[in-house]
Formats: C-alpha cells, structure tokens, sequence
C-alpha cells in the first residue's frame, strides 16, 4: 500500500505538502492539488485512519443509539444523521437498544473506549421507565459529548433535539374542536415515554380549555391486542367523532377500524396522527398527520455534536433545538 511518503518522494515536494493538498489546503497551489490528488488517485491512495486518529486524538466516528430500527420515524433520523455526518467527514457506527436500559449501557460502554468522538441517541423505554441516567452521565464525564433527540432524559446537561410535542397535540386538538367535533379522544400506545406524556397533556389543555368538551383517553399496552382495544373503544363510545393518536400506528388503526364499523370518515368521525406521508398510505381515506421532520432532526442532531466534538475547548451552554412539527392535512379531516 502506498504511504504520504511515497508519494511526495515521487513529486518530489515534502510529506506535509502532500497532507495539505489531499485535504484541499488553502495553502497549496491548484496545480500543485491536482498533481497529488491524481498520483493518489493513480496508486488507489487510503489514508490511514487508524494513524490519523491516533495523531489528531479523534476518530472521525460518531455512536448513534437507537431504541427501534422498525420504527420508521427513528429509521428516517438516522439516515439524517449518516447525511449531515458523511457531509462533514464523519462516518456513524449503530447500535439498536431494543428498548433495554441494559443494552443501551453495553453500547455506551462498547463505543467509549476510543471508537467514537461522541453519541447521538433517543433514550430506551426502560430506561425513560425507570428513570435511569448515571451511564449517561459517566460517559459525558469521560469527556465524549452526547446529543439526545426525540425522547431525551431533561436531567442530563447535554444538547438535544425535540419537536414541539404538546404544541403540536395542542394544536390538532384544537383543529378538531374547529370542527365542530364533540367528543374528541385520545388514544397512545407510547403512554411510559416523554413524548407520549406530552402530547397527552397537548390535548388534555385544547379540550380543558372548551367547556363544551371531556377528555376521553385510550391507552394501549404494548402486550394488548392494538387494533382490539381500539375497535372496543369505538363500539364502547360511540358518540366519538373524533380522534387524536399519539403514536405512528394508532392513527391508521383507527381509520380502518371506524370504516369496519360502518362509520365514514372524515363525514361521521375525523382522525390525526403522529406519521410519515408514507405510513398514511396504509389507510383509506389517507391519514392526516402530524410531521415531525425526521431528517432535519437527524441532521441537527448531527451538526451538534460535530461542532460540540471540533471545539471542545469552547465552554458554551448546552442547547435545546426545537424542530416546528407541520399539519398535513389528508382525507381522514374535513
């Protein structure tokens, strides 16, 4: 394998000359970038990372930790992630919680010994449940920054990536209610977690606020037949005329099963849910949705980080980015 050394020996220019022009050095001159650029290209020229990380104390990696890789919405942050990250030299090395505190500490303590320059992650169910964050703490401790999104743990110091949750539940509830609609409920099978807490309290504001409306709820296990409980639900309250899911399933769940139960959508009942364009494909009428922006989120998230890992020195406070969720309205709302 060809080494710097080679190379600047053949063009005869220095080692530090070479360095300068494959990393397009404002230093060196333009003929002078192209001549290395393609001897290295000639040679098939790979630097060595391993000595490079070595030298500069950084590997060029970040660790992202995700709780689901089945869920479309984590799925579409951390293509934003590996965008934003592969835009900025950087390449992202995954590991998948499960939703296990204890998987989620062996993926920390797996990347903190000098693989990564730092994490981005979404907190795991169990942990948010038992409100665990020492191994956060610890790996901060160890001088690796970390950037929450989505579900984040508030008493950690560290950067962080929300979208406006309640504002968003709040107003969609309040969508509906401009509607006309009578009896609104809630339904959530991400009832232990941060986000699903807030976008519950979203709506409990918008119908406590109109003193014509009741709050009516349905939280879903996650061990519980989903689309049973929701068909019971309806059969149960038939006066509900309208819906507010919580989660990226939910939503599409409770369109079908309002129209199995002879009900048209949106004439007899409406419905909104957290979801993607593509997952609202999944019910007829289409779903309307609440869009978090999954990939923004994930190139924020990025680009946090990175400017956390390039300027460690710097004391600067740590931020919460709050991404504007959008409205989109589909078939399933007049």
């Amino acid at each position: 394998m060809v080494t710097l050394k080679q190379l600047a020996k053949e063009l005869n220019v220095s080692i530090s000359t070479v360095s300068k022009a494959l990393n397009n050095s404002e230093e060196i001159g333009e003929d002078t970038v192209r001549r290395v650029k393609e001897l290295a290209e000639l040679y098939n020229y790979k630097p060595n990372k391993v000595a490079l990380s070595l030298k500069n104390n950084k590997t060029k990696t970040i660790g992202v930790i995700i709780p689901n890789i089945l869920n479309r919405f984590l799925a579409k942050v951390l293509f934003g992630i590996e965008r934003e990250a592969t835009k900025q030299g950087y390449n992202i090395i995954t590991c998948i919680s499960n939703e296990s505190l204890e998987k989620e500490k062996e993926s920390l303590q797996l990347l903190a010994n000098g693989s990564v320059d730092g994490f981005i992650l979404s907190v795991a169910e169990e942990t948010q449940v038992n409100n665990e964050i020492e191994h956060f703490k610890k790996t901060i401790k160890q001088g690796l920054p970390i950037v929450m999104f989505d579900r984040v743990a508030h008493d950690v110091l560290c950067d962080k990536v929300i979208v406006d949750d309640f504002d968003a539940t709040y107003n969609a509830t309040k969508s509906l209610i401009q509607e006309k609609r009578k009896h609104i409920a809630f339904v959530s099978n991400i009832n232990d977690l941060s986000v699903g807490k807030l976008r519950e309290r979203g709506y409990n504001k918008a119908i406590l606020e109109s003193e014509k409306h009741e709050p009516l709820v349905l939280k879903i296990d996650k061990n519980d037949d989903h689309p049973e409980k929701i068909k019971s639900f309806l059969k149960k309250h038939k006066t509900i005329d309208g819906v507010i899911a919580a989660d990226n399933v939910s939503g599409v769940i409770a369109i079908n099963t309002a129209v199995n139960l002879g009900l048209k959508v949106p004439k007899n009942i409406s419905v909104i849910g957290f979801a993607s364009s593509s997952e609202s494909n999944y019910s007829l009428p289409q779903l309307t949705t609440i869009r978090q922006h999954a990939k923004t989120i994930g190139a924020d998230a990025a680009q946090l980080l990175i400017n956390r890992i390039q300027n460690p020195s710097e004391e600067k406070d740590v931020k919460t980015k709050i991404v504007k969720t959008s409205l989109i309205k589909n078939k399933s709302t007049l």
